[in-house]
């Protein structure tokens, strides 16, 4: 098994390279899936077999419950900003001078706007990810920086030193982003603010999992080494490119400060075709002996400078307000605006957030507002020019009832009884706004992935009355479906158009609908539309509960024993339950035959030395991860359970394990286990 494991690893590892690196898909999706879940039975069963640069540590898994604090091997200074040209001069000259007259080039560098990492390698190996920190320590976040699939956990190359450092920008691609407040808008989780904001919070949770999932990336710009391998920056960069890293192509060398001048004003307008923000460029001496002459201030290098783009602003006029009713029945208002051309793309909408905002900025309708992108993806209203107020603007009104049912709209208070800045409307079971949505919520990629079904046809089978649950989807029949049409006028045009479900359509729906009832559980307990369950909390209680009914039953102390698992989802979750509706809702799922239970792989029977045992996991182990030791139990012929009780026979403690748990343990007289002590009984 240790030569499979082997094979695997090294295989999995170059068809990554060749993907990140080469953009060269070798095989499909599907084959290099079939080769991790391999690897991963393998890994799981034969831990002592598991290699460094083990592919399956992309995907996270870790639970980290803090981050150690370490001293950087190279202080990561911050740089000196410039917002003008003649700064740049200014800075130009006194390279000149510095120099003496000696000839010099630069390298110019988009400046990403995400958070500055270090990365160390020995023996080619990825051994360490540090943050910047204060510049002279910072948090070792090794595990999340190893989910980053750009990133080569162990190098090919046979030229590099036994010891060096890189450094970079980690990450959140645009679309990353805005798939990740999709789905926080989607559970009612307030949206974050900018990718760079969501990077720096993802590369530092707790469950590197979860920061796996959300796609982070990091784009290396510099190397560091006590053995002097590269005379110029330019030939570091080619290698770190040659040796696997994800260098950004942006960059360009530049002989005179007019050519920057010129790089700089080719990307005023370029940088908004980038996959990710980027706020200015990082201007730097090309050749290593000219930096070290040059030198540093107390607090910047001489030898760069970073020249920052202002956030681009526009005016234009502020012409009405639209309010929104989302899936949870947050009521969003929406700045409809007189169209403006901003950063690239014609802007007609901009977000003013809540009611707060608009009372912060101190809009009215007909106002003459500044409307700015800069690390935004949605525009958003700035601010209002007071002295181009219109006689005839108008106050803003906020509703107090819900724009799409009427019913009255309500403020909730949080954990810790802080009023919200979102008006809500309660009308969850009769707003058609929030009834669409979740069934928009229930057919997508990560829920049912009902593809055959859209937002048209979803809007279609609400309209004519067939469905308003979810579960009136597994009720559709052909007859049901066939002849359905929409007529639709273009208000500019005037044409006319006609949608509706013919032969092929209805087949492919009911085809789609049979196939979703081999979907996972975890996927289906996403798709019901839990506030505050979100597809990786869904996992987490699917695997923990491991049924609808043993969810269904669970006390809010069980709830929060759940790994990751807080006391407001818990109380989200007892509430959903609560509702005879939502009820009667999983039992129409389940009588449509979706699965409720995880089926989970079949496990491997080491020996029976823990037939008849049962434990409960708890904290963060040395050696095994949670779902590990669960496997390595059941093997052992025992069994785990959900919560401690009277019946539970070991607690098998790790560190920084939840206080409720012991207590309550000692209290029961239940046995405690360290992971040693586990080892000894299996051993």
């Amino acid at each position: 098994m240790k030569e499979r494991i082997a094979e695997l690893t090294d295989r999995l590892n170059y068809y990554n390279h060749r993907y990140y690196q080469d953009a060269v898909s070798e095989i499909t999706d599907f084959e290099f899936d079939a080769l991790l879940t391999e690897l991963t039975a393998l890994e799981r069963e034969y831990p002592e077999f598991r290699q460094a640069d083990s592919p399956t540590q992309r995907v996270g898994g870790t639970i980290s419950k803090e981050f150690p604090t370490v001293y950087h091997r190279y202080p990561m200074l911050s740089l000196g900003n410039t917002y003008n040209e003649q700064e740049l001069l200014d800075f130009d000259d006194r390279v000149r001078r510095g120099l003496e007259g000696e000839p010099y080039e630069y390298i110019c560098e988009q400046k990403f706007d995400g958070i500055s990492l270090s990365m160390t390698y020995e023996n080619g190996l990825l051994v360490r990810g540090i943050t910047r920190g204060d510049g002279s320590r910072g948090d070792d976040i090794t595990h999340n920086i190893r989910t980053i699939r750009s990133l080569p956990l162990r190098l090919q190359a046979s030229d590099a030193p036994p010891l060096f450092e890189v450094r970079g920008e980690g990450f959140m691609p645009l679309s990353a982003f805005e798939k990740l407040n999709k789905e926080r808008e989607d559970i009612g989780e307030a949206l974050l603010m900018n990718p760079r904001n969501a990077a720096a919070g993802t590369f530092k949770l707790q469950d590197s999992a979860e920061t796996a999932r959300r796609g982070l990336d990091c784009y290396l710009y510099s190397y560091l080494s006590d053995q002097e391998q590269f005379q110029t920056h330019e030939e570091s960069l080619v290698a770190l490119r040659r040796w696997g890293f994800n260098v950004s192509p942006t960059w360009r060398k530049c002989a005179t400060i007019q050519e920057v001048f010129a790089y700089i004003h080719e990307w005023e307008t370029k940088r908004f075709e980038l996959l990710l923000n980027t706020d200015g460029i990082v201007v730097k001496i090309n050749r290593f002996d000219q930096q070290r002459e040059l030198g540093f201030t107390a607090k910047v290098p001489r030898w760069a400078i970073a020249f920052k783009f202002k956030a681009e602003s526009k005016e234009t006029i502020l012409k009405d307000i639209e309010y929104n009713v989302g899936r949870t029945g947050a009521v969003t208002p929406v700045a409809l605006l007189k169209p403006v051309l901003l950063a690239g793309t014609v802007v007609k909408r901009a977000t003013l957030h809540n009611a707060n905002e608009i009372e912060r900025i101190g809009l009215r309708l007909g106002d003459t507002v500044f409307v700015e992108k800069g690390g935004e993806i949605i525009p958003k209203v700035m601010g209002f020019d007071p002295a181009r107020r219109p006689a005839d603007s108008q106050a803003i009104v906020y509703p107090t009832v819900c724009p799409a049912c009427g019913s009255g709209l309500v403020r909730q208070e949080d954990e810790r009884g802080t009023v919200q800045a979102h008006f809500y409307c309660p009308n969850e079971k009769g707003c058609p706004p929030q009834l669409k949505a979740r069934l928009e919520h229930f057919i997508q990629r990560k829920s049912m992935n009902l593809d055959s079904l859209g937002e048209g046809k979803i809007e279609l089978l609400y309209e004519k009355g067939l469905v308003r649950s979810p579960a009136d989807l597994y009720d559709l029949s052909f007859e049901k479906l066939f002849g359905l049409e929409k007529v639709i006028t273009d208000h500019e045009t005037g044409k006319v158009r006609r949608t509706g479900f013919k032969e092929k359509t209805v087949e492919n729906i009911l085809g789609a609908l049979e196939k979703s009832k081999e979907i996972p559980f975890r996927q289906v307990l996403f798709a019901m539309g839990i506030r505050y369950v979100g597809a990786t909390v869904a996992e987490k209680l699917a695997v923990y509960f491991g049924t609808i009914e043993a969810l269904e039953a669970a006390t809010h102390e069980q709830l929060i024993n759940a790994p990751e698992i807080g006391g407001r989802i818990a109380q989200s979750v007892l509430a959903f339950f609560a509702d005879s509706d939502n009820r009667q809702f999983v039992a129409r799922l389940r009588a449509a035959g979706l699965q409720l239970a995880e089926t989970g792989e079949a496990v491997v029977q080491e020996s029976s030395k823990l037939a008849g045992k049962t434990f409960v996991i708890s904290g963060v182990f040395e050696n095994f991860e949670r779902e590990e030791l669960k496997h390595k139990i059941e093997a052992n012929g025992g069994k785990v359970l959900s919560g401690v009780s009277g019946k539970l026979n070991y607690l098998l403690a790790g560190e920084g394990m939840g206080p409720s748990k012991l207590e309550k343990a000692r209290k029961l007289g239940v046995t405690l286990l360290s992971e040693q002590e586990f080892l000894d009984l299996i051993a």
